[in-house]
């Protein structure tokens, strides 16, 4: 009776439904329809890989670079955006012909496994579409059976509404064994093919198709047989549905079968590990360009094998584009040599690029570009190149000589110490330091202060990075068309091939000093292979800088061109030093010959504005004065203010024989003369260079010359300076070195210490001195009775 009942319930509900409303009916199927749309969505999840992906680094144009094995210890690249057609016709041949046709499940494959399995009484095929394959991929580990099949069906139609065909593919090929630990289409493309899955031909695609299958085919042995004929068998396959024609089914059937795996390709390994720590995901395209990183790791290998002999076993380089800052070649070190113990004691893994090192020389580019900016120095200008001694540093040029004075672009050509220092010293400490910090370098850690005049001849830690991203800039600042323009330029370098530069940081050099500053730099003498670089008509223009760190420890050489910034790093990785650590004998011939493989670029152009001609006097370079001879024009930049005139030119009275310098009143006859006269310390050396400079005649033995001319000066101690005389290993009080200079070579110098006669000295005028801590004067007269005095502090020792 209840069964009745309930039947004629709902007998009555259907004709309610469907007869007496259609237009409810309707939209109730359709509701249902979407709530268990709904329900497949949330109870049948979409397959997921959660195994991590090989890091893998490829160049500009897409070829790989190299590649890290992934956390489970399998090659196993990401996913690629879409795969070749050669690879894709071959996989839906052998995997799911219909696997464009159906939703995830392909109902007649379905039909013909039952038919098959129920009479053989037992499970010989799956049915399993790609879709379906993607999913027991996912859900490695599960058991099998019927069960299996029926969740991987609701996967794969899970994944069916979720991605499109392509992507399955894809998903498929990154996620498919190959045999052994190589997972994946791009791996196993470049283990058993040693090319990028876009080269296979058909027989390699086809071998790639029917592997996952069975990876254990790929291993030599019986199995090979078995392989070829799957192979060819697909190829036929291929061949009746007119992908291939009948010659390229000949070809593919007469290829081998891929033999030993080959190694993947470690292009730039440095690079790689840094992508990897820095977390730029597992699929990286660099900015590199595989072919000219091929280059440069041959020459620096072929160097090295040099340099090796000498004991020096590391070397890094960096080659940018110089208006993009894009990285173009990354070699963080050499070569690992074949015995592993070595290469560990030999430090080879470092990455060198990022390495902080004494910077050297490197820094007075920058120092000499902000002086061209506030007017306190000009190409032009003389600056002082005699011995300095600031307390107890005591700064010296490479060569121990000194030239007296120099144009101030001579001595930055010639990497001088001395002028540098005495540039820092005018200019500040802090204020050079904090240009450098506003222009991206990161490695001044300490308190400005503390870096002292040490900072602009190696006192600081710069990296090659930083540094090749810092002259790069410099080109670009001097490229650009205004100063607005220029405060774009000072950027870092980026190995990534999209996206923007990395942080710009502030300006503060003006396009015109910037290009003066690398005219300044290509003045400079090559290494000697390179000597007679000038004598030939298509030599390329280079600014360049080279750097050698205190003790022989780092020797840097970093070149730019309009369109290549090429930066290089030789020296110890454990900081050995080496004598043989020169720039000039290291790392500048590798910088050049790197260059010289390179396409050539025309030079800078001058800025169209911002620069301004300055009548300067021909001999000092300062701004003429009146009693400036010879004039010339110099450009500086319009922004500048050069207020100092010549103070080298003046005119003095001379005998008419031009012997003796006259005073003027005194009853003799005299001749006016405009002379540019050096004070007698700078003169002292400048004459041992300069053949063409004329000292002032000797005054006359009577005094009549007018007044005192300055006719000597002292060297050490500067006025107001703080001493350190230490104490010898014998325990007696250390001694210190004063020294003076006089125009007269025959002159005789009297030395005083607060009224204490020392002694008397002639050419050289050099005498030692003992001196208790405190405050001192020390007076000197020559034999006509001119006198100078210096007031300075000896400092305790403790």
């Amino acid at each position: 009776m209840f069964v009745k009942r309930k039947r004629v319930f709902w007998l009555r509900f259907l004709r309610l439904v469907c007869l007496e409303r259609p237009e409810k009916s309707i939209l109730g199927v359709l509701a249902s329809f979407l709530f268990l749309y709904l329900v497949f969505f949330i109870l049948v999840p979409s397959p997921r890989f959660r195994s991590g992906y090989s890091t893998v680094l490829y160049d500009s144009q897409g070829r790989l670079l190299g590649a890290s094995i992934a956390p489970d210890g399998q090659w196993r690249f990401p996913a690629p955006d879409a795969l070749p057609e050669k690879y894709q016709a071959a996989l839906v041949a052998f995997e799911d012909r219909r696997f464009f046709f159906h939703a995830g499940v392909d109902p007649l494959a379905v039909l013909r496994a039952l038919v098959s399995n129920i009479r053989s009484r037992s499970i010989r095929s799956g049915a399993s579409t790609i879709s379906m394959q993607v999913a027991r991929l996912a859900g490695k580990g599960r058991s099998r059976g019927y069960g299996l099949k029926i969740i991987e069906a609701l996967q794969a139609l899970r994944l069916e509404q979720a991605l499109s065909k392509k992507r399955i593919l894809s998903l498929y090929a990154s996620q498919a064994p190959f045999g052994g630990n190589v997972v994946g289409l791009e791996a196993a493309a470049w283990r058993y093919f040693g090319r990028s899955p876009a080269e296979l031909s058909w027989a390699e695609a086809a071998v790639l198709a029917v592997l996952p299958n069975n990876p254990a085919l790929v291993h030599p042995g019986r199995n090979r047989e078995r392989l070829r004929q799957r192979r060819d068998s697909l190829l036929e396959r291929l061949y009746r549905a007119g992908k291939i024609d009948a010659e390229d089914l000949r070809l593919a059937r007469a290829e081998p079968l891929p033999a030993k795996p080959y190694d993947l390709p470690r292009l730039a390994p440095h690079l790689l590990e840094r992508a990897k720590a820095e977390a730029q995901g597992p699929l990286l395209r660099s900015s590199l360009d595989a072919d000219l990183q091929q280059r440069v790791s041959t020459l620096l290998a072929r160097r090295g094998q040099e340099f090796a002999l000498r004991g020096i076993r590391n070397m890094a380089c960096l080659v940018l584009d110089t208006k993009s800052g894009k990285v173009l070649a990354y070699v963080g070190n050499l070569p690992e040599v074949e015995l592993s113990n070595q290469s560990a004691r030999w430090g080879r893994a470092v990455d060198a690029v990022k390495a902080s090192r004494s910077s050297g020389s490197l820094l007075k580019p920058f120092l000499y570009a902000a002086m061209l900016d506030t007017g306190e120095l000009s190409p032009q200008s003389l600056v002082l190149d005699i011995p300095l001694r600031v307390g107890s540093y005591s700064p010296e040029n490479n060569s121990k000589a000194y030239l007296g004075a120099l144009p101030a672009d001579q001595a930055l050509a010639r990497s001088l110490n001395v002028p540098a220092v005495r540039e820092l010293r005018a200019y500040g400490v802090e204020r050079f330091a904090r240009l450098l910090a506003d222009m991206g370098l990161s490695t001044l850690s300490r308190r400005y202060a503390d870096y002292g005049l040490p900072l602009v001849l190696g006192g600081a830690e710069v990296n090659l990075w930083e540094m090749s991203g810092l002259y790069s800039s410099l080109a670009r600042c001097a490229m650009s068309a205004d100063r607005e323009a220029a405060e774009s330029a000072f950027f870092m370098p980026s190995y990534l091939y999209a996206g923007p530069p990395s942080a710009r940081h502030r300006a503060r050099i003006s396009p015109a000093a910037a290009y003066l500053c690398l005219e300044a730099l290509s003045l400079g003498n090559r290494p000697e292979e390179e000597v007679a670089w000038a004598d030939f008509s298509s030599a390329r223009k280079i600014a360049w800088k080279t750097g050698t760190s205190f003790g022989f420890r780092d020797a840097w050489a970093i070149g730019v061109s309009p369109s290549h910034t090429v930066a290089v790093w030789v020296g110890n990785a454990d900081g050995e030093g080496r004598p043989e650590i020169k720039s000039v004998l290291t790392s500048a011939p590798v910088m050049f010959e790197i260059f010289s493989s390179l396409p050539a670029s025309s030079w800078f152009r001058a800025p169209s504005s911002g620069l301004k001609p300055l009548t300067v006097c021909a001999d000092s370079g300062y701004p003429a004065g009146p009693d400036c001879l010879r004039l010339r024009e110099t450009l500086v930049p319009s922004g500048s203010s050069v207020s100092q005139v010549c103070p080298y030119c003046r005119t003095v009275h001379l005998s008419p024989d031009g012997q003796w310098q006259e005073g003027a009143g005194k009853g003799r006859e005299f001749e006016s003369s405009k002379r540019f006269v050096l004070p007698p310390a700078v003169e002292l050396y400048y004459r041992s260079w300069n053949i063409s400079y004329r000292p002032l005649p000797p005054e006359r033995p009577d005094g009549s010359a007018l007044g005192p001319s300055g006719s000597f000066s002292i060297l050490f101690p500067e006025e107001g300076s703080a001493i350190y005389i230490p104490i010898e290993l014998s325990g007696r009080p250390g001694r210190a070195v004063f020294q003076a200079a006089h125009r007269d070579p025959q002159a005789v110098l009297h030395w005083h210490i607060d009224e204490e006669y020392l002694g008397s000295t002639t050419k050289p005028h050099k005498i030692e001195v003992v001196a208790e801590a405190g405050r001192h004067r020390l007076t000197l007269v020559d034999q006509s009775g001119q006198s100078l005095e210096r007031r300075f502090s000896v400092l305790n020792e403790h």
